[in-house]
């Protein structure tokens, strides 16, 4: 099984850049990565599929549900939008006051929703605060959070894919009994 140093999904080639760290966008926490490679298009498919949206209030939004903790910049949003719509999962209205791009999610970008649903579930969690739901600010400590989605997400990507034999589903399992009497001893 690979070791995951953080959370991916990989939609198209290029990489949109959305992470939390390296400077892109504001960052307040040592938190790191939040959405991980791939994570802010499901986010922003979300967001869009629930309110047609510009790109700002689309950043204005997650910049909200993280009660001020990031906001993602422009030229992560803007480019990683840009990439929705040449996939056909996002339409655009040209049309609105001052030339301004209006989004809305396609038919396509409804069921890919639907079809990365693990993902997407995980992304919200993160977007709407973490694994307990007191923010970034509370409750788990961030790096723990963190650990605790990347492991979910591994596991689901890896369970989604070819069935394990019996040999992997050993070492599956003795993986995580591993880390479970590691975690018991601190």
């Amino acid at each position: 099984m690979k070791h995951h140093q953080h959370s991916h999904c990989h939609m198209a080639s290029r990489s949109d850049g959305d992470d939390i760290g390296g400077g892109r966008g504001r960052r307040m926490t040592g938190e790191g990565r939040i959405f991980g490679h791939g994570g802010l298009r499901f986010v922003l498919l979300h967001l869009i599929s629930e309110k047609p949206s510009h790109g700002y209030e689309l950043i204005k939004a997650i910049e909200e549900r993280l009660d001020g903790t990031y906001s993602p910049s422009p030229g992560t949003v803007y480019p990683t939008l840009t990439l929705l719509e040449e996939l056909t999962l996002l339409s655009v209205d040209e049309a609105d006051q001052g030339g301004r791009k209006r989004y809305q999610i396609t038919e396509a970008g409804l069921r890919h929703l639907e079809e990365n649903r693990p993902m997407v579930d995980a992304m919200l969690l993160r977007l709407n605060g973490g694994v307990d739901g007191a923010g970034l600010r509370g409750g788990r400590p961030p790096q723990v959070k963190r650990a605790i989605e990347n492991l979910k997400l591994a596991m689901r990507l890896r369970l989604s894919g070819e069935a394990l034999t019996a040999e992997q589903a050993n070492a599956f399992a003795a993986i995580l009994d591993r880390a479970a009497q590691q975690l018991e001893q601190i």
